[in-house]
């Protein structure tokens, strides 16, 4: 890149995170450890703990976790803290976070066929039918006990799009400066370049946290949901350390909050859960094996952390929003960024069309101001110079799915999987 700007590298990862693909943000441009989101011990790689003893390490298979204090958000231990991932529906915390303010629980509406049309192939669902009126109330208890893609579709399309509600999710993560994270879709089906990381879906958990109705609804085990006229049937948290679902006993504390699972991104998971006053929060992505894993590996994680993890010093900081006063910090160095753009997951095929995921990535650009668009231009310059063009190639596509061990909705009371 030509020195002809002032402009540090810093300064440009900044502000254009939210606009570029993975594929374009080269690990040479990476800020150094000690400016890292966090601090610099998070920027490393592997087991960072300090001062507390007997992190279960035997157990711990997955590819990144992270434990926090929820009160005063120091990190207690992490393992890969910013690797970037495949999120699946852990990314359901950024949608909830951007769009569940913006309509009254109590406020209705009658789907159309239009807003679950685009529903990518494979999705968890809730059974969520034209033709029926909901309340607002209900559509989040489809997302966040289901996990319903189609949920999630609907409140999107109420919030004025696809592309818009991609676009408010990636300005809301600069907010938060989850600058790992980058959204292609809002219920976070597998995607090209859809990726977020242990501390990025941990910041997701603890702002979502601080507002009443999303610690209410993630922390519902069932719920009646409708089926048309007067009939409902329930439906129940598919988090199974809050209902002690496939063999698991029920987690002491646990308040929420967030379970994915696809078959590209495996299981991932953010809890929360609060003894003797102190709220810790733990994410765990990608565990090697076992649908229950993923659930067994957080409870050790918070278990650790409300005994030995007293007596640990912190290894990093939870940032605070940029528009709460937060102090601008620069992107940690990505981990195996090569390895996690080449695993990202492909695209379904009836996911987000293609001109919506251009038009939610131009709206992205559009929010972050003038001087991101300029900077973009100038990083769009440079890779096109000789010598350093990306020639790394997307994925084939891949399908998801939902967990297959999670019981379905009943087909027969109007819940399930939607057809198209």
């Amino acid at each position: 890149m030509r020195e002809s700007s002032r402009l540090s590298r810093r300064a440009v990862l900044g502000l254009t995170a939210a606009a570029l693909p993975l594929s374009a943000a080269a690990p040479a441009l990476a800020a150094p450890a000690a400016t890292a989101i966090g601090g610099g011990r998070l920027a490393r790689g592997g087991l960072q703990v300090n001062g507390a003893t007997a992190v279960p390490t035997k157990l711990l298979t997955a590819r990144a976790w992270l434990v926090a204090d929820g009160t005063t958000g120091e990190v207690l231990a992490s393992f890969n803290a910013h690797q970037r991932l495949a999120p699946a529906s852990t990314l359901k915390m950024l949608f909830a976070d951007t769009v569940l303010k913006k309509f009254d629980r109590t406020e209705k509406y009658t789907v159309k066929d239009s807003d679950i049309s685009d529903v990518p192939a494979g999705s968890s669902l809730v059974g969520i039918k034209a033709g029926i009126t909901y309340t607002v109330e209900q559509l989040w208890q489809g997302v966040f006990l289901r996990s319903g893609n189609d949920a999630v579709h609907v409140l999107a399309h109420m919030n004025g799009g696809i592309a818009k509600t991609v676009a408010e999710m990636q300005a809301k993560a600069q907010d938060l400066q989850a600058l790992d994270t980058h959204v292609v879709s809002p219920d976070g089906f597998d995607h090209p370049g859809q990726l977020s990381s242990a501390y990025d879906l941990t910041l997701f958990a603890r702002h979502g946290l601080l507002d009443p109705d999303f610690r209410g609804y993630c922390g519902t085990r069932v719920a009646n949901f409708p089926a048309g006229g007067r009939k409902t049937f329930q439906i129940q948290n598919t988090d199974r350390l809050l209902t002690g679902a496939w063999g698991l006993k029920t987690y002491d504390g646990l308040i929420g909050v967030k379970n994915g699972y696809t078959s590209h991104a495996g299981n991932t998971f953010t809890g929360a859960a609060t003894r003797d006053g102190r709220t810790l929060l733990v994410t765990v992505m990608h565990p090697v094996a076992g649908s229950n894993a993923v659930y067994e590996q957080t409870a050790a994680l918070l278990d650790w952390g409300f005994t030995h993890g007293r007596a640990a010093q912190p290894v990093g900081a939870l940032v605070k929003p940029l528009s709460e006063g937060g102090a601008t910090a620069s992107p940690a160095p990505a981990h195996g960024i090569g390895q996690a753009a080449a695993g990202a997951a492909g695209a379904p095929a009836k996911g987000p069309s293609a001109a919506r995921l251009v038009e939610g990535a131009a709206g992205t650009a559009a929010l972050l101001a003038a001087a991101g668009g300029f900077l973009l231009r100038r990083r769009r310059q440079a890779l096109a110079a000789p010598g350093t063009t990306d020639t790394r190639k997307p994925p084939a596509p891949r399908a998801a799915e939902p967990d297959p061990q999670e019981p379905p909705a009943p087909t027969d009371q109007g819940g399930g999987r939607h057809r198209r």
